[in-house]
């Protein structure tokens, strides 16, 4: 893939799952990663791992933990090319049970520290007349679930923060786009398949078949790698007349 050699990404949510299959699939084609997740010792067994790889510690719902994050990629490697905002967490429950702590979180997380991340590198990328941003949002940034309002409300502000990045960074040779994928082999996913049973009156084992895979066309889970394929491909030079889209890998679930 053409024009990634010797970048610098900066990808939150990466001790694990997504973010670690991405950080993964930008080592394997020359890019310097900065890791960041709240996950301390994951976080900095799997940099370890990784060629050429870093971890910083932080916590997306910190201030200062995210300008510190900034401030130490820019510090290591001088610029910050690629910003991909993968971090994030879930909640299911119906809305009168909905905590609103929990609420708050919840987008704090996924869409204010995606929003205060982007507006610290965009500046740096405008000068050097090339970015990469991409923001993991899900098929839940089109679609709507039941007992995930946080969630989807998070991920289909994200979509517009997507739009409106691509739309300003334009001129500056920097593109924005999300990634929207169904539901993928995750710890995150795994994690919700108690909650899921309970709130719909079934089974744990029934969980996948009918509510993670039932709206799909392919009825599978995705695996991160193929999430963390695409991510690199939209960073190339290939992809830079893609910019401001909600790029799905949906096994089919919005073509209903």
């Amino acid at each position: 893939m053409a024009g990634l050699e010797g970048r610098i990404a900066l990808v939150t949510g990466a001790a694990s799952g997504i973010g670690l299959a991405i950080a993964r699939d930008f080592v394997r084609h020359g890019i310097q990663v900065m890791l960041s997740d709240n996950n301390v010792e994951r976080g900095r067994m799997v940099a370890d791992e990784l060629p050429g790889a870093r971890f910083q510690a932080a916590d997306m719902t910190n201030v200062d933990d995210l300008q510190q994050l900034v401030a130490q990629t820019l510090a290591v490697n001088g610029r910050i090319d690629i910003l991909v905002n993968n971090a994030g967490i879930q909640h299911v429950a119906p809305i009168p049970d909905f905590p609103e702590a929990k609420w708050r979180q919840i987008l704090e997380i996924m869409l204010t520290a995606p929003f205060l991340l982007t507006k610290a590198v965009l500046p740096g990328m405008y000068t050097h007349k090339w970015g990469r941003i991409i923001n993991v949002a899900s098929v839940h940034a089109l679609r709507a679930s039941a007992f995930k309002a946080a969630y989807v409300s998070a991920k289909h502000g994200l979509l517009g923060l997507t739009r409106v990045t691509a739309l300003e960074g334009a001129e500056y040779g920097v593109t924005c786009n999300a990634i929207c994928p169904s539901y993928v082999r995750t710890p995150l996913v795994e994690m919700q398949i108690a909650d899921q049973a309970r709130v719909h009156g079934i089974s744990e084992s029934e969980v996948v078949a009918k509510i993670m895979v039932n709206e799909s066309a392919i009825h599978r889970l995705l695996e991160p790698e193929e999430v963390a394929q695409l991510v690199t491909y939209l960073c190339t030079d290939a992809a830079s007349g893609i910019t401001g889209s909600a790029q799905l890998i949906d096994c089919g679930w919005t073509a209903q």
